[in-house]
């Protein structure tokens, strides 16, 4: 099964999407910077995980598996499209 991706387009030409490796071919088609807009890593106490998207928005979690935390990580920035807002400065 393929996942689809979201790609944003800013006024001014930028294109902004969730990194992953199928989208290799598009980096390629010109100049790119990838920039981590999200990170995530376990919890303080290590039973869980958590998904920090600051500066583009909030923290999640926390989450029993980093699998949780990565895909809600991934459906927040596909929900929330102003995220690339605040890094198409």
């Amino acid at each position: 099964m393929s996942k689809s991706t979201t790609i944003l387009i800013s006024p001014n030409g930028t294109l902004h999407f969730v990194y992953s490796d199928a989208m290799a071919g598009l980096l390629a088609q010109g100049s790119a910077t990838i920039r981590r807009v999200s990170s995530v890593e376990p919890t303080p106490d290590g039973k869980g995980w958590t998904a920090d998207l600051f500066p583009v928005g909030p923290a999640l979690g926390p989450f029993k598996l980093r699998e949780e935390a990565l895909k809600a990580e991934v459906d927040w920035l596909d929900t929330h499209p102003e995220w690339a807002k605040k890094v198409d400065r």
